[in-house]
């Protein structure tokens, strides 16, 4: 068995870690930790977890002995000294936060407003999008979780990038996220009656995965690339759709994108691309690790248009890094995740 322990415990994707570890048949929660409610049972605080789960929450002390992955769901800023010691102790490290997602160090102090603390750890760290990275955790002793609407964004647009399809300037990217998406904790926008029965962008042009998505899709182009993304704030819990508009390289025809896109993830489980006339939908992954992709072509204006559909707790956050820790620990990336989402 593989013992974890999860550092953020009460928080979205922290509970969701839980919720999905549980019922992991090589794991045994060691250590549930949260600044917030040190000394209660997580099913205090989650009613759903009642006879289920009901681990005292500690602080970050002893969180080290009998722990084998450690994930982090914690603010930016907050997980590098955490990822030193488990460096230390020999502990793998998943981090859902942002602290290991850039390459780059200024980007991540011009977009985060801090300088990384622990700059050598970032040369032992693989960020990880499993079906397009899966080879870096072969010798990773931390792993950068990637966010969430980066992670619907480039699922969508690899295979045109890495197949020259599209050209790699002028791509617009249109997601929308549940509040979820948003934290815990409570702002203005999450307030009920500031989403309920609205529907409006935030960060138009400035939002904080930015800089993540262009990294990857930069990578997956062999260029470097700039994109325009607006993201939307959608009066549910869960779910991200995103719509990328892309230009196409040269005239195309749909069926064959399609078996293109099919060919890419042929050996990828959690990624079921849809035949030709149909369309993405937030529904048919709610609860799941699945990403579903949907291609359309604009043929009078030369583009191609892109939906992908993701729960943005799971294949977001959670389900994802499960995901990566089941390669990195060498067992099938499925186990765990075979969660089959609701019909309706």
């Amino acid at each position: 068995m593989i013992n974890v322990s999860i550092m953020g415990a009460t928080g979205y994707a922290g509970v969701e870690l839980v919720r999905l570890l549980l019922t992991h048949p090589q794991v045994k929660l060691s250590h549930l930790s949260s600044v917030s409610f040190e000394g209660k049972p997580i099913s205090e605080i989650y009613p759903a977890l009642h006879g289920i789960c009901d681990e005292l929450l500690t602080g970050e002390e002893g969180l080290y002995e009998d722990t084998d992955v450690l994930f982090t769901s914690l603010p930016a800023g907050l997980s590098e000294p955490v990822a030193k010691k488990c460096a230390e102790k020999g502990i793998l490290l998943i981090d859902l936060g942002a602290d290991f997602r850039l390459t780059d160090p200024a980007s991540y102090e011009k977009w985060y407003g801090r300088a990384y603390s622990e700059p050598a750890l970032h040369e032992k760290a693989a960020y990880c999008i499993p079906e397009l990275h899966g080879q870096r955790l072969k010798t990773a002793k931390i792993i950068g979780n990637p966010g969430c609407y980066p992670t619907s964004i480039a699922l969508a647009i690899a295979p045109a990038l890495t197949g020259g399809l599209i050209k790699a300037q002028g791509i617009v990217i249109d997601s929308k996220s549940g509040v979820t998406g948003a934290g815990r904790g409570l702002t203005q926008t999450s307030h009920f009656p500031d989403c309920n029965e609205a529907f409006s962008p935030y960060k138009v042009a400035s939002h904080r995965h930015t800089p993540e998505i262009e990294q990857t899709l930069s990578e997956l182009a062999g260029s470097s690339l700039t994109v325009t993304f607006v993201p939307h704030l959608l009066p549910l819990n869960r779910g991200i759709l995103s719509t990328l508009y892309t230009e196409l390289t040269a005239p195309q025809q749909l069926p064959e994108l399609v078996e293109k896109w099919k060919a890419f993830y042929a050996d990828k489980p959690f990624v079921r691309v849809l035949a030709a006339g149909e369309t993405a939908n937030l529904r048919n992954v709610k609860y799941s690790n699945y990403c579903d992709i949907s291609l359309h072509l604009d043929a009078r204006a030369g583009r191609l248009i892109l939906v992908s559909a993701i729960d943005n707790m799971v294949k977001g956050a959670a389900g994802q890094a499960i995901q990566n820790m089941n390669i990195a620990m060498g067992l099938p990336e499925t186990e765990g995740l075979m969660m089959v989402p609701p019909a309706f």
